[in-house]
Formats: C-alpha cells, sequence, structure tokens
C-alpha cells in the first residue's frame, strides 16, 4: 500500500494536473489543437530527445544487453500487435492507433519518476530506465512515424515525411556528441535545458487539449485489448524473455518494470499530427495511465520478490 501510494502521489497525481490544467483552459480559451501538435513535435521533443541523449551515460556491457533486450520486446509487441489488428480487421488509421498504444511506453514523462522512486538507492536502476527512454525514441520516431504517415502516405511520400522530421536529427546529433565527448558551451546549453525542462508541462498540456472533450460512453473491444497489451501481455514476455536470456539483479529488475508503463503520449501525439482517430489515441494514454497506478505497482512489487 506504501508503493502504491507513493505512486499515486508523486506521479499519477502530478501527471493528472497537468493534463487537467490543459482540459480546463482548452474549454475555456479553445486553443489550436494544430498549432500545439506543431510546437510539440518540432520544438520540445527534438530538444528533450537530445538533451537525454547527450546527457546519458552506462557501462558498455550491460547497454549491449539493455538494447538486445529491447529490440527483441519491441518486435515481439509489434508482430503480436499487428496480428491482433489483422484479425479485428482494423482500417488502416485504427491498426495504427493499436499497434503504436501497444509498442510504444511513456518511459519518460512516467518512466523516469517511477525509476527514481524505485531506484533512489541505486544509480544503476536509473541509468537503465534512461537508456530504455532513448531506444524507445528511436521505436517512436521509426516504427511509429512510420505507421502513422503510412495510414495518409503512400511510397516515397512517407520516406519524406519521415526524414523531414527534426527528432531523428536531434538524436543522431546527441549520439555523435555524447560518442566523442564534446562539451557543449553554457550558452548553448542552457537554453537547450530550459526547452527540455519545459517539454512534461507542454506535452501534458497538450494532451489535456487533445482529450478535453473525449466522452467514454462505452469501452471498446479495441481500447481493451490496447490496455491489456500494453499493461498485461508486455510485461509477460518481458518476464519470459529476462529467464531466457538469464538476466538478473538490478539489469532485470529495471527492465521488467520498465515493460509495464502505459501507453506513450507520443502515440496520441502522432495521432493528432497525422489525423489518425485522435480521440481514441488520447483515450489509450488516459485509461492505461489510470489503470497503470494499480499494474505498475503489482510490477514493481514482484519484481523486488523475484530479483
Amino acid at each position: 500500500m506504501e508503493v502504491l501510494s507513493l505512486i499515486i502521489l508523486n506521479v499519477i497525481f502530478p501527471v493528472f494536473v497537468l493534463i487537467g490544467i490543459g482540459i480546463f483552459l482548452h474549454r475555456k480559451f479553445t486553443f489550436n489543437l494544430d498549432t500545439l501538435s506543431k510546437i510539440t513535435t518540432y520544438y520540445f521533443l527534438p530538444t528533450v530527445g537530445f538533451a537525454n541523449i547527450y546527457e546519458s551515460e552506462i557501462n558498455g556491457k550491460v547497454l549491449v544487453e539493455i538494447i538486445v533486450f529491447q529490440i527483441i520486446l519491441c518486435v515481439s509487441l509489434m508482430i503480436i500487435s499487428s496480428l491482433i489488428a489483422k484479425l479485428l480487421r482494423l482500417d488502416k488509421g485504427m491498426s495504427a492507433n493499436l499497434k503504436n498504444s501497444i509498442v510504444l511506453v511513456n518511459s519518460g514523462n512516467f518512466g523516469i519518476p517511477v525509476s527514481q522512486l524505485v531506484f533512489s538507492h541505486n544509480p544503476l536502476g536509473l541509468s537503465i530506465q534512461i537508456v530504455v527512454m532513448i531506444i524507445q525514441n528511436f521505436v517512436t520516431y521509426t516504427y511509429g512515424l512510420i505507421n502513422s504517415v503510412s495510414v495518409n502516405f503512400k511510397g516515397l511520400k512517407v520516406f519524406y515525411e519521415f526524414v523531414k522530421m527534426p527528432m531523428i536529427y536531434a538524436l543522431l546529433l546527441g549520439l555523435l556528441l555524447q560518442g566523442l565527448n564534446v562539451k557543449i558551451p553554457d550558452f548553448i546549453w542552457s537554453p537547450i535545458k530550459s526547452v527540455s525542462d519545459g517539454f512534461l508541462a507542454m506535452a501534458l498540456l497538450t494532451l489535456g487539449a487533445q482529450v478535453a472533450y473525449i466522452k467514454i460512453k462505452k469501452i471498446s473491444l479495441v481500447l481493451i485489448l490496447s490496455c491489456f497489451g500494453r499493461l498485461i501481455l508486455a510485461p509477460l514476455i518481458s518476464l519470459f524473455l529476462i529467464y531466457i536470456c538469464q538476466l538478473e539483479g538490478t539489469t532485470a529488475q529495471a527492465l521488467f518494470i520498465a515493460s509495464s508503463y502505459p501507453s506513450s503520449r507520443n502515440s496520441a501525439q502522432l495521432a493528432l499530427e497525422y489525423n489518425n482517430y485522435p480521440e481514441f489515441a488520447g483515450q489509450t494514454v488516459l485509461v492505461s495511465t489510470l489503470l497503470s497506478c494499480v499494474t505498475v505497482t503489482v510490477i514493481v512489487y514482484v519484481s523486488k520478490l523475484i530479483f
């Protein structure tokens, strides 16, 4: 109960306060959602992605383990979510939403605070979560982006929409400068850090505006399968892979917990940007985040028992 209370108070409550502010302000002033989307996609996301990659540090052996593990987990979820979409005979837009909601994880503004709480006396645990977040950024702006773009664009247009996204170049630049140990001058780093620090508030305000008028009159089968895939199936696959790969200790614990987080806010952001059922995408983020206050607590508790 203590862990549940801490997660609700320190993670869930602040997230929903910011979403609530976005709902209130959009209802009062009626924001231009397209403008909010562009600001988040082309300004905040590339900056926070660059800053996170540039600042990350982790042991080489552990890094390889995390990357291999995450690739196998993501590919497994991609295949399963694709099969579910085909079985349900979903159209391209809803199929893209379902797949993104299961594969893309809220490893940043949800995962980082939870990891800070769970691994408060173990820096390795938080470092692993940061690497998972970086990998998720790549997955989001490769698989997730192509998923969303291909709904309305075909052939070379999909490639064009993909390569024009600044997030990709921000991540590559962050990797390059971090790998070469290039010191960014303070007068450049200061504005980068300021924008990066503002990402959470802006992203959740945008999500609040996006879902301000959403009414969940009934829980659809697609929404149920989305939440099941993200909150139940993903941790089960993760646990299976941990035993197969013979991972132990903090690495196993951190990866198991990281697999249990709710659907990424970026999946809703991509749906809004490319107009692919943005209401449903917002629902998956909200409902999975609400349910995760229970499921993540259980996963954290179990991880402490078995690792």
